[in-house]
């Protein structure tokens, strides 16, 4: 059973890091979009993290998550699939492209949700780290083939062709997802008992605030989504703009960070034995931070090569915090209060990625892209800060 769960997630991600390349590409290539406009697609993908993040964890638990995930699934495919069709037709705009960014972000929402809610009841507790780790490797594979691939069908086929690649994902992952059983859900209490929507979202909101551990890592993870959201827009118009990559560059560029993701997840579990899980998370988001200084020295030809490497080893440091915090929340939340805790967590740290995505834009626009670029990379320094200011510091392990 995980490893269909495991194989839906996988194609899933594949097609999503292939429109991470060609959404942008279409606005900067085919539309001539700004940085700004540019930065108003990522920022609306993740809008939807402030509209219905808090109560997407009482919506989840209500809901049959199968149902949700694959539903979801057929909202995805056929938003994205509705862009190669507009080409074809000679009616793209940039307003589809941020409408259909609203929509799959929208879908995201509920989907990851019931997806990280559903993994503790197919797998058991003293394997979740393996799993986590498993799962973040295989979505780090995903970032590494999923942008050169992206690169390669936009330079032969175009921006909106390749994002049928993405559509036809999507429905191989709702078509695997619906042959799964229904997943076990926590018993809800009593009707006469249980608390009104806002009350439950008030539940995992105040269980977060509380926790001596979760707090301060769901502070670390805002903080460094901040740096992830300004990224995503910025990076394709730096690389095109500022380094005059072609699109097969841009590509394997933005895949490098991939290669570090993959190279952080098959470490954690070595690190979380060896050193224990505190020090992981303290010392991954400190090498993140410093990675992250190369990111605005990188220049032209073989110079690409810092970028490279500086992505490489800021994404590589952002997914052993990842994995080592979401273990740590499916493992110490309690069963009938772990959609509300993930829910209410993904909405704190990924309500801040459009407010990086629009910050990068603008700062781009205004002083350009490599002083936008520099601006983003001294501001991760804020995600370690937080770690080490908190009691996480003094713990080999987080209990």
């Amino acid at each position: 059973m995980f490893w269909r769960y495991w194989t839906a997630s996988t194609v899933s991600r594949l097609g999503d890091q292939v429109t991470a390349v060609a959404l942008p590409l279409v606005a900067v290539v085919t539309l001539h979009a700004s940085a700004i406009q540019v930065g108003l697609i990522t920022a609306a993908a993740y809008v939807a993290w402030l509209l219905l993040g808090l109560p997407a964890g009482a919506l989840v638990q209500r809901l049959p998550l199968r149902g949700i995930q694959v539903t979801m699934d057929l909202v995805r495919g056929a938003a994205v699939a509705s862009v190669p069709l507009a080409a074809a037709l000679g009616m793209l705009g940039l307003a589809q492209l941020i409408v259909v960014a609203l929509l799959v972000g929208f879908a995201n929402v509920l989907f990851d949700v019931g997806n990280s809610t559903f993994l503790p009841s197919i797998v058991a507790k003293a394997q979740l780290t393996s799993r986590n780790s498993l799962i973040s490797g295989s979505i780090a594979g995903t970032e590494l083939a999923g942008p050169s691939l992206g690169g390669v069908l936009v330079q032969l086929a175009g921006g909106s062709a390749a994002m049928l690649l993405d559509a036809v994902s999507y429905l191989v992952s709702a078509a695997l997802l619906r042959s799964l059983p229904r997943a076990e859900q926590a018993e809800p209490s009593p009707v006469a008992q249980r608390p009104g929507l806002l009350g439950q979202v008030g539940e995992g909101w105040r269980f977060v605030a509380r926790h001596p551990v979760i707090r301060p890592c769901v502070a670390g993870a805002t903080a460094v989504n901040i740096v992830y959201g300004g990224l995503m827009p910025l990076t394709p118009v730096f690389l095109v703009r500022a380094l005059d990559a072609p699109a097969t560059a841009v590509g394997a560029l933005m895949a490098t960070g991939g290669i570090g993701s993959v190279i952080g997840a098959s470490l954690t579990p070595r690190l979380v034995a060896r050193i224990g899980s505190g020090r992981a998370l303290c010392w991954s988001a400190v090498v993140a931070s410093a990675f992250a200084l190369l990111l605005p020295l990188a220049g032209s030809g073989w110079a690409m090569l810092v970028f490279a490497l500086g992505s490489a080893g800021f994404y590589g440091g952002v997914v052993v915090t990842a994995i080592v915090t979401r273990t740590h929340r499916q493992t110490r939340t309690p069963p009938e209060l772990l959609s509300r805790v993930m829910a209410t967590a993904r909405f704190v740290s990924w309500s801040t990625i459009p407010v990086g995505a629009l910050a990068a834009g603008a700062a781009a626009s205004a002083f350009g892209p490599r002083t936008a670029l520099l601006l983003l990379a001294l501001a991760s320094v804020a995600s370690p800060a937080i770690l080490l200011a908190s009691p996480i510091r003094r713990m080999r392990d987080l209990a």
